[in-house]
């Protein structure tokens, strides 16, 4: 029995990266082998052990037969006999088919090595082809190193699956998967570009593929192309370290923007409520979680509303916080802040520009939130009154620091 470590870990030390968690290979053992050691199985499709002491995973070296559509068509062999050889052949990425004996030594038969220091994705060998999920992989890899390339037989491998289909047969758990982790990469407008130049991002998001080439105001927006817009919005909201709910609400906060009838363009009236039923749709098919989906349509509906609080009076600014559930949801509703201040940003030229909406918004909170709104409950006879006279004192609190002639500072 052989063990090698392998996969990302080997990858990451090799470019000098932290390690979070170690697989390992094992090569001439028989799962009874590997119970009789103490190991504990957890794989469902092929035999797969956590360490009894560590709990890193031990994998046996696997070959796998495609036999049907999408991701799920495989036949695996996990026999005495599958080499090591075997296995790495069957991985998806040269920089992912490394693996490190108990020596140190490297062993490295499809040169991921070379395609490290030429900072390049490129296919192991023509099985890439075989697994739709491959696709998303690579270009979550490329949101995560940003600096590196896709090899160009990689590329038109990953045309060829479009073409055939291939992506159609991805279930709605594993496109969201994929697609949450490249969101939480570095640079997530990278995966997004691959996807778009293969061909799968108008397979899995026509939403978003159609929103490139769809011009905007150039005073509002020098970049102009709405699809680079958005682009440059999730980046921000990598750059600032946002959350998963956030980093997805800035990815779809604008789709409307590629319904406007082009008679309107480069206006987008309305775009805000087109946004919503075309989140709302996204987040249904691919079964997002509920705060994703919940703060993405919050986001498509306000974010236009939260950038003109300078000029909303205090009764805007109350009414506002109300529908968005701000004073039961504070958390939340900071998160909101942070995606419209990621569109703010998210423009050419306006990366470092003051936005004075969102102190702006705090400040509304902290005073609307002052208002005793069990004490006006328990004077209140008419149960009819109370929602009434709660807002109009919430109102009156934000009047005190702003009026439609002087908006809060």
């Amino acid at each position: 029995m052989e063990v090698y470590a392998v996969g990302g870990a080997v990858r990451d030390e090799l470019l000098g990266l932290p390690v979070k968690d170690r697989d390992f290979v094992v090569v001439g053992a028989s799962p009874e082998e590997m119970l009789a050691r103490g190991f504990r199985p957890v794989g469902k499709d092929f035999p797969v052990f956590l360490h009894p002491q560590t709990n890193e995973e031990y994998a046996l070296a696997r070959t796998e037969r495609k036999t049907g559509p999408g991701y799920q068509g495989f036949v695996f062999s996990a026999a005495r006999e599958v080499s090591l050889g075997d296995d790495l052949a069957r991985r998806d990425l040269t920089i992912n088919a490394i693996a490190r004996a108990s020596d140190g030594s490297l062993i490295d038969p499809h040169h991921g090595v070379d395609d490290l220091a030429g900072r390049v994705l490129r296919h192991v060998g023509p099985a890439f082809v075989e697994d739709p999920v491959r696709v998303l992989r690579l270009a979550r890899f490329a949101a995560r190193f940003a600096d590196f390339t896709v090899a160009p037989e990689t590329l038109a491998l990953m045309r060829a699956m479009i073409a055939d289909g291939e992506v159609d047969h991805l279930v709605p758990e594993r496109v969201w998967q994929e697609l949450s982790r490249g969101l939480m990469a570095d640079r997530p407008s990278r995966m997004f570009a691959v996807l778009r130049e293969c061909g799968a991002l108008a397979r899995l998001l026509p939403e978003l593929d159609r929103l490139y080439g769809v011009p905007q105001r150039a005073e509002c927006h020098p970049e102009v192309d709405t699809g680079v817009h958005v682009t440059m919005v999730v980046d921000q909201s990598a750059q600032r370290g946002c959350a998963l709910p956030v980093r997805f609400a800035a990815l779809l906060h604008d789709l409307g923007k590629g319904t406007t009838p082009e008679a309107d363009l480069p206006r987008h009236p309305g775009h805000e409520a087109r946004s919503v039923d075309l989140v709302a749709g996204v987040c249904a098919r691919l079964r997002v979680p509920v705060d994703c989906r919940d703060l993405a349509v919050l986001t498509a509906r306000y974010h236009g509303e939260i950038h003109r609080a300078p000029q909303l009076d205090a009764a805007a600014l109350v009414g506002l916080l109300e529908k968005t559930d701000a004073l039961r949801r504070p958390g939340r509703f900071e998160q909101l802040l942070e995606a419209c201040a990621c569109d703010f940003h998210g423009r050419l030229g306006w990366q470092n520009a003051s936005y004075p909406a969102a102190p702006l918004w705090r400040q509304t909170l902290t005073l609307a939130q002052g208002v005793d709104a069990a004490a006006i409950a328990r004077a209140c006879a008419d149960p009819a009154e109370i929602g009434r006279r709660v807002h109009q004192a919430r109102v009156a609190a934000v009047e005190r620091l702003a009026t439609p002639d002087k908006p809060l500072a």
